[in-house]
């Protein structure tokens, strides 16, 4: 098993631990529940994702490859958001490449450096710094959040 596969199941296990946490009312850093319905089955699923503040903007941001919610948030649109107890429908609009590399930069300078090691421990980058996670933009998706 590779070092990617076994960071992918620790982080699934941190998850369910999230989503339980979560449910039970209790929120902490920019950690948010992100319900989308599956585009093949209609069934909504749910994932613990981080929504992050950026230049007035709100964005949420690919961690992993072949994450199943950047396919599902691209086929629905319109996804709810729940912090804590609150809940709101938002609308995701995919980021354009281009206007994606000042916002990894961004994401990757302010944040703490496990946010840009994950993207190279996934695979998503070439190393943990704002212009290779940049560089990175056409395999990171990301979304402005959006109020429904």
């Amino acid at each position: 098993m590779t070092t990617a596969q076994n960071y992918r199941r620790m982080v699934n296990a941190g998850n369910k631990i999230v989503v339980g946490l979560q449910r039970l009312g209790i929120a902490f850093g920019p950690m948010q529940l992100l319900t989308v319905r599956g585009r093949r089955t209609g069934v909504p699923r749910t994932f613990p994702i981080a929504v992050i503040p950026i230049d007035g903007g709100r964005y949420i941001f690919q961690a992993y490859p072949k994450a199943a919610w950047v396919a599902n948030a691209r086929a629905a649109g319109e996804v709810t958001l729940t912090r804590g107890r609150r809940t709101a429908a938002a609308r995701l609009t995919e980021v354009p490449v281009e206007d994606r590399r000042p916002l990894l930069r961004e994401l990757v300078a302010t944040s703490p450096a496990s946010v840009g090691k994950r993207l190279v421990t996934t695979g998503l980058a070439d190393a943990p710094t704002p212009d290779a996670v940049a560089a990175a933009a056409e395999r990171i998706a990301v979304f402005r959040v959006d109020p429904a």
